[in-house]
């Protein structure tokens, strides 16, 4: 990675594939995190802890948690531009978060929050990241810092306590 890398970092347009769309007549929730996964690998490409690396033994990332929230329907053949944001990293540990657009339209459709932990592809162990890479993921730090935190992260799940009826008598 020579070419500093945009805050937040712009992933390929896709289009929602026919096999994507559910009984409801929307993209299945199951397409949501598969393009979600597929555009970080582009990020993990311009990082140079994608494909390549895997394949040459040095490592690879493996999905700790993810977190993804559904905010607008996507149908057939919608145009999706998913956007990566760094919000904080360590030497084994990448916490990203992803928007999920209607790149026409402009709504977002999804967020997708995530932890990603570097992996010895050896010894199968949590293990750091080269320096090298340590190197890149620093620059883009340095440059996503500045952005704003969606109010999305750190979204616990659950029903509003005011809603709630946990509590109420039955």
């Amino acid at each position: 990675m020579d070419a500093p890398l945009a805050a937040p970092y712009l992933c390929r347009e896709r289009r929602v594939e026919g096999a994507w769309i559910d009984y409801n007549g929307h993209m299945n929730m199951a397409y949501y995190h598969l393009v979600f996964d597929q555009s970080l690998d582009q990020l993990f490409d311009a990082l140079g802890i994608g494909t390549d690396y895997v394949k040459s033994g040095r490592g690879s990332c493996f999905t700790v948690e993810v977190h993804v929230n559904y905010l607008q329907e996507v149908a057939l053949d919608n145009p999706l531009r998913v956007a990566y944001q760094l919000l904080d990293w360590d030497e084994k540990r990448l916490h990203f978060f992803a928007t999920m657009h209607h790149a026409r339209a402009g709504y977002l459709a999804a967020t997708s929050e995530q932890l990603s932990l570097h992996v010895d592809m050896q010894s199968r162990k949590a293990g750091e990241f080269p320096r090298d890479v340590q190197r890149r993921i620093a620059a883009l730090m340095d440059a996503h810092r500045a952005l704003p935190i969606p109010k999305q992260v750190g979204h616990v799940i659950g029903i509003p306590p005011a809603r709630s009826k946990r509590g109420a008598a039955r």
